[in-house]
């Protein structure tokens, strides 16, 4: 049986560079077959979500939030403060490691099928593409073609789409980072003004027409860490979408397709060499040279394959999803020990999560003394001034809060009106006095015990020191 050692020279280079270093267009052969399909049902499902989930609101939160200036971030409309950052950590981990553990079983699976970046770039600017400049063939026709009326027309056409689906798509990223309710308004009010606003989003435009009109794939090749990541993520035992070379390969290697021959009599592989596979690639890799970095396992190469199989009377599954055992060896799929481990962790981390989401407070006091102020006397008494911040976590307003001190006896008197508001969602602040009787302080500093109420329900309770004399009575 023929060996599988092909020329490694591929892996010194990449597809988008020519031998010169410039940027070389890649031209995939449109796709088409039941993995497409079913990746494109999938793709306008998560299109139709990318593009909603700004604008849809539960219990009054924004389903997606990422607001990082004012540091407010809803995560499937659960609002997270600045004070549940840890909460936020802990749940970016949860998604780390499940990428990890989904890469180590699945290979870059990710990356075709669920990745923004990919869906935009092949189930939108690429089927624009397909439209306006025609099929591979056309498109690298046109590419050679001089600026006559035609190119002109195409190219200015697809800029032009191309621009304004950009500037789409930098409006919704705009609602995910500074809400959707704060964008409607900015639009209602017009350009006139919101000038910096407009200039946020132009930037933003630019950028997605540079990544989609000439970047491209290369953001999943060069400028993407999770494609470095599978480099010490995948093992033998990884699914990915692979070349069955034990198959193709035979014991004499590739050939040609010729009819009323007995490929297997003769010792051929099952590949004809018809290079679809490398054709309708849209990294333009060959996956018949195995496991590549710039493979997204986008299954185009499964549907062409499995589509010339079929002309030709041989087998399906020639490029399937499979893993290196199981096309040398013929094991089937299993949990490895390393996918264990994952699991577990990945398990640890939900429970973790799930109780800390239990025991997050809804509303969260701070009392500190105020910066620079001493105690003063107040006849028999000793006064100190405090700042408080109270956020309020819920969809409720509390129209009438006030402070009680419960340890040590005393009293709390808030600087202007004798109760607070704190709106939903919302932060009140401001500054009270505590005063004590210089006869109840046993130390120069006591710690207060202080409960907060809503129109009488005990809604938190929070404690901070009280500074007195050094000496007592």
């Amino acid at each position: 049986m023929a060996t599988h050692n092909p020329d490694e020279s591929f892996r010194d280079s990449i597809a988008t560079i020519d031998e010169k270093g410039k940027r070389a267009f890649i031209y995939p052969k449109k796709p088409s077959g039941p993995f497409f399909d079913k990746r494109k049902v999938l793709s306008y499902f998560l299109l139709a979500f990318l593009l909603s989930a700004p604008f849809i609101k539960i219990n009054g939160n924004q389903f997606l939030l990422f607001n990082v200036v004012d540091r407010r971030f809803n995560i499937f409309s659960f609002p997270f403060w600045p004070q549940d950052f840890h909460l936020f950590v802990i749940s970016m981990i949860i998604g780390v490691v499940g990428l990890a553990l989904f890469t180590v079983a699945f290979g870059r699976i990710f990356c075709g099928w669920f990745c923004p970046q990919t869906i935009f770039m092949e189930m939108v600017f690429r089927r624009i593409e397909f439209w306006i400049d025609g099929d591979r063939a056309q498109q690298m026709r046109l590419a050679k073609q001089a600026w006559d009326a035609e190119k002109i027309r195409k190219r200015v056409t697809k800029w032009v789409v191309f621009f304004i689906i950009s500037f789409i798509i930098a409006n919704v990223f705009l609602a995910y980072l500074i809400g959707s309710d704060e964008l409607i308004q900015f639009i209602k009010e017009g350009p006139a003004h919101n000038g910096s606003t407009l200039v946020a989003l132009l930037i933003f435009t630019a950028v997605f027409y540079f990544i989609y009109a000439w970047f491209r794939e290369q953001v999943c090749i060069i400028a993407c860490p999770y494609g470095r990541m599978q480099g010490v993520l995948l093992d033998n035992k990884t699914i990915n979408v692979a070349y069955d070379h034990v198959r193709g390969e035979g014991e004499t290697g590739r050939a040609k397709f010729n009819k009323n021959e007995d490929r297997q009599a003769l010792g051929k592989g099952d590949c004809i060499d018809c290079k679809v596979c490398v054709h309708v690639c849209p990294t333009g890799i060959d996956i018949r040279n195995g496991t590549q970095l710039e493979c997204i396992n986008c299954t185009a190469c499964i549907d062409e394959c499995d589509s010339i199989m079929e002309k030709v009377g041989l087998p399906k599954g020639l490029i399937r999803y499979a893993s290196e055992d199981e096309i040398v060896k013929k094991e089937p799929f299993k949990l490895t020990t390393r996918m264990k481990g994952y699991i577990a962790v990945l398990a640890i981390l939900i429970g973790v999560f799930i109780g800390m989401l239990f025991l997050r407070n809804e509303v969260e006091a701070t009392i500190l003394h105020t910066p620079g102020q001493l105690f003063q006397h107040d006849g028999d008494k000793i006064s100190n001034i405090y700042n408080y911040d109270i956020i309020n976590k819920t969809e409720k307003e509390f129209d009438h809060v006030t402070f009680k001190l419960i340890e040590p006896k005393g009293e709390i008197k808030l600087v202007g009106s004798p109760f607070t508001k704190v709106p939903k969602q919302g932060i009140s602040k401001g500054t009270f006095f505590v005063k004590i009787l210089e006869s109840n302080l046993k130390d120069e500093k006591v710690e207060l015990k202080i409960e907060i109420y809503n129109n009488d329900k005990l809604i938190e309770t929070a404690t901070t020191n009280f500074v007195g004399p050094r000496s007592f009575n």
